[in-house]
């Protein structure tokens, strides 16, 4: 009986696991002291400022229109909106910071002030995270709101993995000008 009992043990851990689980302190402690040094920086206020120029505005007909051609070319060769928000020099520096984290970060993207990607390390799934508790609960909220978000096993990765959210402020008026999201895995926290 003591021999079913520990060859069983495995499957209710991994059986546990399958559900989405909180994210551990240490990965929120690694986002204040890693990146929020350089998530205020002049590079990505300047991106994300200019971007809300250009989206001000915008009409949801709009916003879905791009969302849709968004998810229109990912994995096509013909990708012009996607290339543009990828051919920017904050998405090669986002792409930078994943490369340096020693496997720690899987992912950033970085959100306008409708939701709208500004700038990533990698393609997205879809252009516009604007309905998405990522966005509603960071720039929705104001400045200084971080979002935490459930640890789930990635299919596309194999891993297990969590995102925090992060209100992007103006450092000069305080005022909520974008968000971002990082992509962490979570199994290099635990």
């Amino acid at each position: 009986m003591f021999r079913t009992i520990l060859l069983s043990a495995p499957m209710v851990v991994a059986a546990s696991l399958a559900h989405a689980v909180d994210a551990p302190p240490a990965m929120r402690a690694f986002v204040e002291a890693d990146i929020m040094s350089w998530a205020q920086s002049a590079q990505v206020i300047s991106a994300i400022q200019s971007q809300n120029a250009e989206t001000a505005g915008s009409s949801e007909a709009q916003i879905i229109e791009w969302d849709t051609a968004w998810r229109a070319e990912v994995g096509q060769a013909d990708q012009p909106l996607i290339s543009s928000v990828m051919g920017r020099d904050l998405s090669a520096f986002l792409g930078e910071q994943v490369a340096a984290s020693g496997g720690r970060i899987t992912e950033i993207f970085v959100m306008d002030a409708l939701g709208l990607n500004v700038a990533a390390s990698d393609i997205t799934s879809d252009y516009w995270q604007g309905d998405e508790a990522k966005f509603t609960e960071t720039y929705g909220v104001g400045s200084g709101a971080v979002f935490v978000d459930a640890i789930e096993f990635d299919e596309s990765t194999q891993s297990y993995q969590g995102q925090i959210s992060v209100t992007i402020s103006d450092p000069a008026t305080g005022e909520a000008v974008g968000a971002m999201t990082i992509g962490l895995n979570a199994e290099a926290f635990f």
